[in-house]
């Protein structure tokens, strides 16, 4: 196992795909005793992590209410800010429709989209699509996925299969040894 000092954010959205969040932390922390992890969570993926497992102690998670609980007056710690500056890759996974449009429109209220657009981008960003395939399909996805990817940003690619709803076709996150793979390209370098 190759130690790697890499400290790493990975950020949830309203998806379903949440639910793997456990999974892919414990893979990462699997490649390397030397990765740091902490999560950010919208109030959106708050909802799916209600039914899954928690993750070890040593990974903070934070959401909107840490950011503004942190500043109360010149000199304290803005949260977004310190995230983007602590983090040596951010991975979005899942990454939904709703955020999606929002970081590709410039939109930030909250804090995984104020630290996306504060992020500094000589640091690599993986993010991971997971909407269903009607939103997938949609023509404004590829618009905002390729204004991503514009700006340096690397995807990893949805896949298809059969989605919570029912539904079957393109739209699922990417599985978690695929994250897992990309994620570790950044890392090892």
């Amino acid at each position: 196992m190759e130690k790697s000092g890499k400290n790493i954010l990975i950020a949830c959205t309203g998806s379903v795909a949440t639910i793997k969040l456990p999974l892919l932390v414990q893979k990462l922390q699997e490649k390397s005793s030397d990765i740091e992890i902490k999560v950010i969570c919208t109030d959106k993926a708050k909802h799916f992590m209600e039914t899954v497992p928690d993750l070890p102690s040593n990974v903070q998670i934070l959401s909107d209410a840490d950011e503004w609980s942190a500043w109360n007056k010149r000199g304290d710690p803005v949260v977004h800010i310190d995230l983007g500056k602590w983090a040596d890759l951010m991975v979005i996974a899942p990454l939904d429709a709703n955020s999606l449009a929002k970081i590709a429109s410039g939109i930030c209220d909250n804090l995984l989209l104020c630290t996306v657009r504060a992020w500094d981008f000589a640091k690599p960003l993986l993010f991971c699509p997971a909407m269903n395939t009607r939103m997938w399909d949609h023509p404004l996805t590829r618009q905002h996925i390729d204004i991503l990817k514009s700006w340096g940003f690397v995807e990893v690619p949805c896949v298809a299969k059969t989605l919570m709803c029912g539904d079957t076709g393109n739209g699922a996150m990417a599985e978690v040894e695929t994250i897992v793979t990309e994620v570790m390209k950044f890392v090892e370098k």
